[in-house]
């Protein structure tokens, strides 16, 4: 694919918000090998395909999964609890970026915002972050929360990226969210930026859902990934570019 062959590569964003789990860092095996053990400690199997069904989901959202899938509904705080604590020993232990991550953020920074909008918890994306060198380019990290201003939804809720848009001074129509999950594509279209999905296109029955990403790319190292972002004009203000 050349630069010319996509409407969206004739186009620069003032802003970039990237999720972390499976675009950033390798930590989507993490939360998978979490899930696994969080289902062993109350003697349950993990049930066939919950991998894909659970990806991208918020870690509360995905223990209730876990538990109205097992037909164990009584359990939904304590598989929730421990999915958490094993998610936690995992990544802590073997924080790994994704192909390409570091390439490209640090091409991206000091030259347009950068953001992280994720549905993990607040200490473990700026942990993973920090211990891979990343931290430091990212204005803004956003996660689902609650305070005076309102909540802060999850993932599929627009929220998180309408607010990393709104922080780093771009309307959401002037943001690009890059993700690998549908959930998190479905939060980002709704919130109105343009989206780059990682990873295959689907071609089964989800197939319905790519309207989801105005561009698919197999990786952050993808050459018209990064030939595109190189020519994207800095913004030293942080304000729409043009």
């Amino acid at each position: 694919m050349t630069t010319t062959a996509h409407p969206l590569f004739n186009w620069s964003p003032g802003a970039v918000v990237f999720d972390c789990d499976g675009t950033l860092m390798d930590s989507e095996r993490h939360w998978q090998d979490a899930r696994g053990r969080a289902f062993r400690d109350f003697g349950l199997r993990t049930p066939s395909g919950f991998a894909e069904r659970a990806k991208g989901v918020h870690y509360a959202d995905c223990g209730r999964l876990m538990a109205e899938s097992a037909h164990k509904p009584e359990l939904t705080a304590d598989l929730t609890t421990a999915l958490l604590r094993h998610f936690l020993a995992l990544v802590a232990d073997d924080p790994v970026t994704m192909p390409g991550a570091v390439e490209l953020v640090r091409s991206l920074s000091g030259r347009l915002p950068l953001a992280v909008a994720s549905n993990c918890p607040a200490e473990v994306v700026e942990g993973s972050l920090e211990r891979a060198g990343l931290r430091e380019h990212f204005r803004y990290v956003v996660v689902p929360s609650t305070g005076p201003d309102g909540a802060v939804r999850p993932k599929p809720w627009p929220d998180v990226y309408a607010t990393a848009a709104r922080l780093c001074g771009v309307s959401p129509e002037r943001a690009l969210a890059v993700e690998d999950s549908l959930t998190g594509m479905e939060s980002a279209r709704r919130a109105g930026l343009r989206v780059v999905a990682l990873g295959p296109r689907p071609h089964d029955a989800q197939a319905e859902h790519t309207e989801h990403a105005d561009l698919w790319v197999p990786a952050l190292h993808s050459p018209e990934l990064l030939d595109w972002a190189a020519s994207w004009a800095p913004t030293a203000s942080g304000g729409d570019v043009e």
